[in-house]
C-alpha cells in the first residue's frame, strides 16, 4: 500500500483482518520450523500441532480477507497491494483468493508484528515468543468473540479454545525453565530480556486498530495490554524470573515495515507457489 493511498472504512476493515491473519500465519511458520527438531518427541508434536492451529485460523481469516478485497471499489483494489506477483494474479483472475494473500504478497504488504517473525534461536527464545503471543491472543480472542463482525467472532471463538491450551503450555515451560537449573533460568531470563523490546508493538494501535475499535468490531488494545501485563508478571514471578525493564520498543510491522527475517520466511514459505504459478493440489 503506497503512502499516498488512503483506505476507506472497508479497506481499513480488510487491513485489520490481514493483521490478525498475518500474525498467526508467520507465527505458525516459525513454530513449524521445530518439526523434527524439538528437544523431545512429545514437545516436537506439541509445537507442530500449535502451528497447525494457527494455520487453521489464518486460513479462515484469509478467506474472509479475500471476500473483503473483492468487494472493494476497483480503484481501491488496484492501490491496496503493491506486490508484483499478486498484482499479476489479480489481473489474470479478476479476484483474490485465500492462497494469493498468503503466497503472492511480498514483505511490504504483510502486517504482522515484528515479534512473530523473529528467529527461533534456542528453545528458551521460542518459549518466550510463544508465551508473549499466546497471552496476547488469549485476551484478544476473548474480546473479539463478542465482535459484531460474525466472521471475526466465529474465528475468535474457535481459536480461543485452542489458544487456551497454547497459553497453558507456554506458561508451564516458562515456569519449568525459570525454576529449573541455574543454566535454564539464565537462558530463560536472557530470552525474555532480548524479546521484550519486540512485545510493545503488539499494543501499538495502527490505523486499522483504531478504525476497528471506533466501529465496534475490534478490540481495545489498552485493556488487553493491562490484562497481558498482569498475566505475564504472574507467570514470571512463579518462575522466579524478573519482569524485563521498560525500554524502547521496536515497531513497524503493522505498517508493513519489517526486519530482514520476514524476507527469508517468505522465500521459503512461498517458493512452491512462485515456482509453479497457479498450481493446485
Amino acid at each position: 500500500m503506497t503512502q499516498e493511498f488512503k483506505p476507506t472504512a472497508a479497506g481499513l476493515r480488510l487491513a485489520y483482518t490481514l493483521q490478525l491473519a498475518d500474525n498467526i500465519l508467520i507465527l505458525a511458520h516459525r513454530l513449524s520450523e521445530w518439526c523434527g527438531h524439538g528437544p523431545v518427541l512429545e514437545q516436537d508434536i506439541a509445537l507442530t500441532n500449535t502451528a497447525l492451529d494457527h494455520l487453521g485460523g489464518a486460513r479462515s481469516l484469509y478467506q474472509y480477507a479475500a471476500e473483503q478485497f473483492n468487494a472493494l471499489p476497483d480503484a481501491e483494489r488496484t492501490a491496496f497491494f503493491t506486490s508484483p506477483a499478486l498484482q499479476q494474479a489479480l489481473t489474470a483472475k479478476g479476484k483474490a483468493e485465500e492462497d494469493d494473500l498468503a503466497y503472492l504478497r511480498d514483505a511490504w504488504d504483510f502486517r504482522n508484528v515484528l515479534l512473530a517473525e523473529q528467529p527461533n534461536d534456542d528453545w528458551a527464545f521460542t518459549i518466550a515468543r510463544s508465551f508473549f503471543m499466546d497471552a496476547f491472543h488469549y485476551f484478544l480472542y476473548q474480546s473479539l468473540k463478542e465482535s459484531p463482525d460474525e466472521t471475526i467472532a466465529a474465528v475468535a471463538e474457535k481459536s480461543l479454545k485452542e489458544v487456551s491450551y497454547h497459553l497453558k503450555w507456554s506458561s508451564e515451560w516458562v515456569i519449568r525453565l525459570g525454576d529449573g537449573t541455574a543454566e535454564s533460568k539464565e537462558k530463560m531470563q536472557t530470552a525474555f530480556d532480548e524479546r521484550w523490546p519486540y512485545a510493545g508493538e503488539i499494543f501499538e494501535a495502527s490505523e486499522a486498530d483504531k478504525a476497528a475499535l471506533a466501529a465496534g468490531y475490534g478490540a481495545d488494545l489498552a485493556i488487553i495490554k493491562s490484562l497481558w501485563q498482569e498475566r505475564v508478571k504472574s507467570v514470571l514471578e512463579e518462575a522466579g524470573l524478573n519482569m524485563p525493564a521498560e525500554t524502547w520498543m521496536h515497531r513497524g510491522g503493522k505498517e508493513c515495515i519489517h526486519s530482514e527475517h520476514l524476507g527469508y520466511i517468505l522465500a521459503e514459505m512461498q517458493f512452491m507457489q512462485r515456482a509453479y504459478p497457479g498450481m493446485e493440489w
